[in-house]
């Protein structure tokens, strides 16, 4: 697909907006954005939906949307790394030559067909320290507003707080277990789920 510099970055802010927040910038928020004015962005989405590379319901704020057979490059932003093959954390295995990368945004992002936003928080505290989920991590969460039971929530408590736990809800009540046992579980009647941890990033320096 021929584009201009233009559209791919007009490209890049959607897909950026849908992964971050869940629903597409408009055409200000865009226009802003690149530094021009709201009608070149208005002539450069149209065109884009021309080429196939953009789909909108007219009825509906906020609807641009990447077509799922349209690839956006990632010039500039180096989020895709060589996988080069596997290590051994247990007993050695044989070296391989691999050719595949590790595409971040794929791995991490919301799955075709997902709604919700993906978006991140820094741990404080040792509650979930024997999961791997250490005081000064990251962690990728997905925004819903349902959980199952045995899944690592963010739980916003009746008290305004928030706390990062596994959720289970059992007679009547809702009990949001650390991973740690110097905590104690907090039991409450009730509380709102905020999104559901996907993934954990840590960085050594």
């Amino acid at each position: 697909m021929n584009l201009t510099p233009k559209q791919l970055r007009i490209l890049q802010i959607i897909r950026d907006w849908r992964t971050r927040f869940g629903y597409s910038p408009t055409l200000q928020e865009m226009a802003d954005e690149i530094g021009v004015s709201k009608v070149t962005v208005f002539e450069h989405v149209e065109a884009l939906i021309r080429k196939g590379a953009l789909e909108r319901d007219a009825n509906k704020a906020r609807s641009l949307a990447i077509r799922n057979d349209s690839v956006v490059p990632d010039e500039g932003r180096p989020m895709r790394f060589p996988l080069v093959g596997r290590i051994a954390a247990g007993y050695p295995i044989e070296k391989v030559e691999n050719r595949d990368e590790l595409d971040l945004e794929d791995f991490f992002g919301p799955r075709r067909g997902q709604s919700g936003a993906v978006f991140a928080l820094q741990v404080e505290g040792e509650s979930m320290q024997d999961e791997g989920i250490w005081d000064g991590d990251y962690v990728l969460i997905h925004r819903r507003e349902t959980a199952r039971n045995g899944e690592r929530v963010v739980a916003m408590l009746p008290n305004g707080e928030t706390t990062l736990k596994r959720f289970y809800k059992e007679h009547g009540r809702i009990r949001l277990q650390p991973s740690n046992p110097e905590f104690e579980p907090i039991i409450v009647s009730d509380c709102q789920i905020q999104g559901v941890v996907i993934g954990v990033i840590r960085r050594y320096d």
